[in-house]
């Protein structure tokens, strides 16, 4: 088992890309704590996992709060007696709409999640890092959307290339202490955010979208499992600051 004995922390992983990576680490040997906003999603995750052979506990939390980010670690470490790896899966967006049409509060949501919870996991997270002595591993899952801007989404694309940054960041000073910082850029999948990035989802934004993906289709939560996987194990122990691409060709 490629995970055996780690213990992780998904963010957002009571549905899509998040549950799908939950579910794959837990498969490879990790003790996972499944974090979601919505505390049913969470214990529905966890106890399916458990029901099948793993190990998983639901911590609900809201990864915008500094309390409840320091609880979803301490829940880590109360459960399964250490961390090595962090997955900063939850994400918000706008409708696909004109920039000027998406309000404040909008606005500030999509960054609280998109960013500061990137700040927040590692305030809480490093510090644990470094006291285990054993280095570590933090996860981004950002977007194409970062790399290769589109109308529509300018606000959220704007978070996600504040995430791929921060990851080159963060990989660039925690690289000495072993602590490895990579992300994950997802062409658009098929889960419940989809209708926002296409605007509505019908069959015709469908398909005008997967005419823009050489490899013909949308990304399934299973393809980014695969690369949150092998980027959280040791195969990838000297990789580090890397913005991996998951997009069937859409950002060539």
């Amino acid at each position: 088992m490629r995970l055996r004995d780690k213990v992780a922390i998904v963010t957002g992983a009571g549905s899509g890309f998040g549950e799908a990576i939950a579910r794959r680490y837990a498969e490879e040997g990790a003790k996972v704590i499944v974090n979601d906003v919505d505390p049913a999603s969470a214990k529905r995750v966890a106890g399916s996992i458990v029901q099948e052979g793993g190990k998983a506990a639901a911590q609900q939390g809201d990864v915008t709060q500094s309390a409840q980010v320091k609880a979803m670690v301490q829940c880590a470490l109360d459960q399964y007696g250490g961390l090595d790896i962090v997955v900063n899966n939850a994400g918000y967006t706008h409708v696909n709409q004109p920039m000027l049409n998406v309000d404040e509060e909008t606005f500030d949501r999509i960054y609280a999640v998109n960013v500061k919870g990137i700040y927040l996991a590692a305030v809480h997270a490093v510090p644990v890092f470094r006291k285990q002595g054993r280095g570590g591993c933090i996860i981004t899952t950002a977007s194409t959307a970062g790399l290769r801007p589109r109308p529509g989404l300018t606000w959220y694309n704007g978070s996600k290339g504040a995430a791929i940054t921060l990851t080159k960041s963060m990989a660039a000073e925690l690289g000495p202490e072993k602590i490895r910082v990579n992300c994950i850029c997802p062409v658009a999948g098929d889960t419940a955010m989809l209708h926002k990035f296409l605007g509505g989802d019908t069959p015709e934004h469908r398909a005008r979208f997967i005419a823009t993906v050489p490899m013909g289709r949308l990304s399934k939560p299973i393809d980014i499992a695969n690369a949150a996987l092998y980027l959280a194990s040791d195969e990838a122990d000297f990789i580090t600051g890397v913005a991996l691409e998951v997009d069937g060709g859409r950002c060539i």
